[in-house]
């Protein structure tokens, strides 16, 4: 079971990171404490369902965004993961309009890199 807990910390990690959040910050959101949620990020904490729906909120994803399969196989495949888990970042709080416009732009910029 390690290897699963070993991914979710690598997920809770990137996505705080993506989020611009410290473990302190995360700890305070979540109340847990900071050092709990670095060891559930080194894959070291064995933590409970309700810990991990804690912090699954306080980082504001939802549970199938959290468990989509982002398995680290090689340098494409992470920095795509990166890059999801940036733009979720920055489309969240914007209305539909402005989702819409930034779907339009990264589509672009998308076509002009080929």
């Amino acid at each position: 079971m390690t290897k699963l807990r070993n991914l979710v910390g690598d997920r809770v990690r990137d996505i705080r990171k993506a989020k611009g959040l410290t473990q302190q910050k995360l700890a305070e959101l979540s109340n847990l404490d900071d050092a709990y949620i670095g060891s559930v990020e080194r894959g070291e904490r064995n933590f409970s369902i309700d810990s991990l729906e804690k912090i699954v909120a306080a980082l504001k994803v939802q549970p199938s965004e959290f468990f989509q399969n982002y398995d680290k196989q090689n340098e494409i495949e992470a920095a795509q993961r990166a890059a999801v888990d940036e733009y979720i970042v920055a489309v969240s709080g914007l209305s539909i309009k402005q989702i819409e416009a930034m779907m339009r732009i990264v589509k672009e910029v998308s076509g002009a890199l080929e």
